[in-house]
């Protein structure tokens, strides 16, 4: 099917396609049982995703949001095995980079992953199509019992841990697409933090997706245990195909009574992509919970980090950029449920809508009867660079306790104002530079909590995409 115009997106390339890795299209029990007996999964884990696949036929596809009526599920290839060792595909977890499929590593080797790995990280993981295809973490960290795995081989290395905790935090009728992936999942990140145990540079995964109408259900499972702190970044990336191509996460977070997790996403899909995931963390006693998201690429996006907070004096934030080109709809937002006495949460939204782009901004904060001194702070600002963009605001809160409660909600739509392009030129800029320059400006109050090499890299992300927007 014919989608969008194609345009400049310097992460559009791909590899040749193995086709001994596309064995089955379309969805059924053939489907998930062959990918089960592929990964040598127990019994229970089989179990669960017939039982998920049962699910999924069962719920119906959502009524709100972005327009998801173009998604085929008949035309998706749901697993695609990418070759993971010189093309021999045996090796099941490279010890090393120099044992990656040649290819494959030139892909990731043009996104910056070694040389990141090698700076700035205390761990990587590499997620090739349907399968990670390189893990590593450093010594300094093993050795003080942190596990960083893909989910497929913490399901099988540390099997107790994980059947305690998997889909405990998003079953799979929580909703549709959540089944999908319970149904089908493969790669994604399994992370244990010890108790006081402090990661205080980031781990991070890669997702790529290289095969045309493709489908990544990656599963990521993150325990920080108590007292405790990790951060973790995830990058997204896709070729520019002519076909749709689907992604559709679930991430399920514990942290523990005085610990700390923060979760930065940096996702630039390409424009064929269907982004529909499913990110939901607890915070139980004094925990915090950070999510950092950034949301550049993809057709459709449907996305809304969620925190529950479980324990006295918990606290969650989440701090989301949104940006919405040509044909771009980009409907994202946060959760907040507050369930506990004296808990805190702030959600801080920046859009930014060009040419017939719409972004959406979708929001829901719960504070129960049990959530006494509690405070609530949510901000969304939007942006339209066109007179054709769109922006939207849902913004639902749900208080039920009136007990000291401090609620805020603040909301913005602005334009670019034609005087400030004329003053930043008069001094010397382009009309480029002096978009750029703003764009920069508005949401610069997220940007500096990234990395700093994250932090340039979406900053070279958007002036790309704002390229030529003048007029």
């Amino acid at each position: 099917m014919n989608i969008i115009k194609k345009r400049k997106y310097k992460f559009g390339f791909s590899n040749p396609e193995n086709p001994n890795a596309k064995k089955y299209k379309g969805l059924n029990s053939e489907v998930v049982n062959y990918i089960s007996d592929t990964k040598n999964e127990p019994d229970w884990m089989r179990e669960f995703r017939l039982n998920s696949l049962k699910i999924f036929n069962s719920l119906p596809m959502p009524n709100w949001g972005a327009d998801l009526s173009k998604i085929d599920f008949k035309d998706i290839y749901y697993y695609i095995m990418p070759n993971k060792n010189n093309n021999t595909g045996t090796k099941a977890n490279p010890a090393t980079w120099d044992d990656v499929d040649e290819n494959i590593k030139n892909t990731f080797e043009k996104l910056g992953i070694p040389e990141a790995e090698r700076k700035y990280l205390a761990g990587v993981e590499a997620q090739y199509d349907s399968e990670s295809i390189y893990t590593s973490i450093k010594s300094k960290w093993a050795e003080q019992g942190v596990i960083f795995l893909p989910t497929d081989i913490a399901l099988k290395e540390y099997p107790e841990i994980f059947k305690k905790y998997f889909s405990t935090i998003i079953p799979p009728r929580d909703n549709k697409f959540a089944a999908l992936n319970s149904a089908v999942w493969s790669g994604g990140s399994f992370i244990y933090v010890p108790k006081n145990v402090h990661v205080d540079i980031p781990l991070q995964a890669y997702f790529r997706i290289n095969a045309k109408s493709m489908g990544q259900f990656e599963r990521t499972l993150i325990i920080a245990d108590e007292g405790s702190s990790v951060g973790y970044v995830e990058g997204c990336t896709a070729p520019i195909y002519d076909n749709y191509s689907l992604h559709s996460a679930v991430v399920e977070i514990l942290v523990e009574k005085n610990a700390r997790v923060r979760y930065t996403t940096i996702q630039n899909w390409s424009r064929n992509v269907y982004n529909l995931v499913t990110k939901r963390a607890i915070a139980m006693e004094n925990a915090r919970m950070e999510w950092i998201d950034g949301n550049l690429g993809s057709y459709k996006t449907m996305k809304y980090p969620s925190v529950y907070l479980m324990g006295n004096g918990a606290s969650g934030e989440v701090l989301s950029i949104a940006f919405a080109g040509n044909g771009q709809h980009i409907d994202s937002g946060a959760k907040m449920i507050h369930m506990a006495p004296c808990t805190t949460s702030v959600i801080t939204s920046k859009s930014i809508s060009q040419g017939n782009g719409r972004s959406s901004y979708r929001g829901y904060v719960k504070v129960t009867p049990d959530a006494v001194n509690s405070k609530v702070n949510v901000k969304c600002d939007a942006l339209l660079l066109s007179k054709v963009s769109r922006t939207d605001t849902y913004p639902l809160m749900n208080i039920e306790e009136n007990q000291n409660i401090h609620v805020q909600h603040e909301a913005s739509i602005a334009k670019i104002d034609k005087d400030q392009l004329l003053y930043l030129q008069s001094r010397g800029l382009s009309e480029d530079e002096s978009l750029s320059l703003i764009v920069n400006g508005f949401i610069e109050p997220i940007v500096k909590e990234l990395p700093l090499e994250y932090a340039i890299e979406l900053n070279k992300l958007i002036n790309l995409q704002l390229e030529g927007s003048v007029g």
